[in-house]
């Protein structure tokens, strides 16, 4: 069994800065992956930013040049660094881990609320 536990949301006004970060435990084995997915209110999960053990990344479009994702594997824990942060990318952000960064895996964490607004 594996547990994600995230950390870091809140509120932020547009072009504000947060970072979230997922901590893992439990039989955590090699996790080859691990990422962020984000759902707003009416929407379907989706993809923000994923990364292997090596550093291999998967972005969406929408976020990059603006979020990074790093992990620090000693520490089992995956960050998000989110800058310029717009009204549409308030959701709820969900930690995933599993065996590619191309779809989700198996575990989530609970999710972290990230509310962008004046």
């Amino acid at each position: 069994q594996v547990q994600l536990v995230e950390s870091g949301g809140g509120l932020v006004q547009p072009g504000g800065s947060l970072r979230l970060s997922c901590a893992a435990s439990g039989s955590i084995g090699s996790l080859y992956a691990m990422g962020w997915y984000r759902q707003a209110p009416g929407s379907e999960r989706e993809l923000v930013a994923a990364i292997t053990r090596e550093g291999g990344r998967n972005q969406a479009d929408s976020v990059k040049g603006r979020f990074t994702i790093s992990r620090d594997n000693a520490k089992k824990t995956v960050y998000l660094q989110m800058n310029s942060l717009k009204s549409e990318d308030t959701a709820l952000y969900y930690c995933n881990a599993g065996d590619s960064i191309f779809r989700a895996g198996p575990y989530w964490g609970r999710g972290t609320q990230v509310t962008v607004s004046s």
